[in-house]
């Protein structure tokens, strides 16, 4: 394994889609930015295919131009949240619905070959010497083909990004030394979040999901890393709304109001998927055993 030196120390994340950084550990990010992290994400698709879901957007001329749009969101979202950000180069394969499902469009991120594209993510990788990676668990977070793609290929570059055998093409190896899985969104922080909303006598909007929300003890127990980052969860929230086709400000990602988040649920959550170094559990830290 080739050594990996201290500091400074870099971080990246590996998304779908624009707008995945934004609602998946934005406030963590920004954080580790402050604190002088250098923060990469990297980003497999242009979300060419996704919906627009803010009303306000849901134009001809934006549906138009939706590819370039997006671009121009990510590059809000960057500025925002201080990092750098570069584009894996691949097609959104879309939000197959239907029964039977529709095949994969041909040419899209989840219809090519895994090796292909880990190649193509392992280059990233050795270029930027991350000492730290994150992306999603094996069900993609949610079950978008894209995601759990971007799991798998992720998966597959961590593997291979330290051997000299592998995709040599690609630069020299670098190690990773911990790779993480987002999980921002599951149970305990949305009951959280309920009963601090009826605390406060507000309207709750998370009673209903909930009632139906069967209890899972062995998947939250998956979380293993807890970041405080509330200070910057304003940050995350100005980041979301540079998406402007994908959020609504007057939506559901902002019924619940700022402080309840911050007063509820202070922390961004991982799952300590790989680490090569020795840490203790539960963390707060990404960076546990790495400085």
């Amino acid at each position: 394994m080739p050594s990996t030196a201290p500091g400074p120390f870099r971080l990246m994340h590996v998304h779908a889609h624009p707008d995945d950084e934004s609602s998946k550990g934005a406030a963590s990010t920004a954080k580790y930015v402050a604190d002088g992290v250098e923060v990469l994400v990297v980003t497999c698709t242009g979300g060419e295919r996704g919906s627009i879901l803010n009303p306000n957007m849901d134009r001809p001329d934006v549906l138009a131009n939706l590819a370039d749009i997006r671009r121009e969101e990510m590059d809000r979202a960057r500025e925002i949240l201080g990092i750098s950000q570069v584009w894996l180069g691949y097609v959104d394969s879309g939000y197959p619905e239907g029964d039977p499902l529709p095949p994969l469009p041909e040419g899209s991120f989840a219809a090519r070959p895994v090796d292909e594209e880990a190649a193509k993510l392992v280059a990233v990788m050795r270029s930027f010497k991350p000492h730290v990676v994150t992306t999603y668990d094996e069900t993609g977070g949610y079950p978008h083909p894209d995601h759990i793609r971007c799991h798998e290929v992720t998966v597959a570059a961590w593997e291979a990004v330290g051997s000299d055998s592998a995709y040599p093409e690609a630069g020299a190896p670098w190690q990773p030394l911990k790779l993480y899985y987002h999980h921002s969104f599951h149970r305990a922080r949305t009951l959280a979040l309920h009963d601090e909303m009826i605390r406060r006598g507000l309207e709750s909007p998370y009673a209903e999901r909930l009632a139906e929300w069967k209890r899972d003890p062995a998947w939250d127990a998956r979380v293993t890393t807890r970041v405080p980052c509330a200070e910057y969860f304003a940050v995350r929230d100005k980041a979301l709304l540079a998406h402007a086709t994908q959020i609504d400000p007057e939506g559901p990602w902002f019924v619940c109001p700022l402080e309840v988040h911050q007063a509820a649920w202070p922390t961004e959550d991982y799952e300590l998927a790989r680490s090569l170094v020795e840490t203790e559990l539960p963390e707060s830290d990404l960076f546990a055993g790495v400085r």
